[in-house]
């Protein structure tokens, strides 16, 4: 019968050590994203709006396989950040809804992007 092994204390590591053991095991500093364009559906709104002059509200809803009051819901957030502006008009008598990513939202996006970038370079290099 094979006898336990005596228990051996591990020492403690050197308070230096232990701090550099810390700042190893801490997580990497990311920026923080913006949360406004962050949400899937929003995201899929200036990103198409970034590739395309404007796009009608069928087309985005299309584009982004959303309901109508996802799209309304969504669309009215990024309204009233001002990233996109909205215009309603008749053509004949069909009421259509055109938007448009403006400046302020192309400088969000181009954040959002870079800060993306970002989380990606410091993954890569934790991994």
């Amino acid at each position: 019968m094979a006898r336990p092994l005596p228990s051996r204390k591990q020492a403690k590591p050197e308070p230096h050590v232990r701090q550099k053991i810390r700042e190893q095991a801490r997580a990497p500093e990311l920026p923080e994203l913006d949360r406004l364009i962050h949400e899937r559906i929003r995201l899929g709104i200036v990103s198409a709006l970034a590739t395309n002059d404007s796009l009608s509200f069928n087309d985005l809803k299309r584009v982004l396989k959303t309901t109508d009051g996802n799209l309304s819901v969504h669309a009215r957030k990024l309204e009233e950040a001002q990233y996109v502006s909205c215009v309603k008009f008749f053509e004949g008598r069909v009421p259509r809804t055109e938007y448009r990513l403006t400046a302020a939202g192309s400088r969000a996006l181009t954040e959002y992007l870079n800060q993306m970038e970002e989380w990606i370079r410091v993954t890569r290099e934790e991994n």
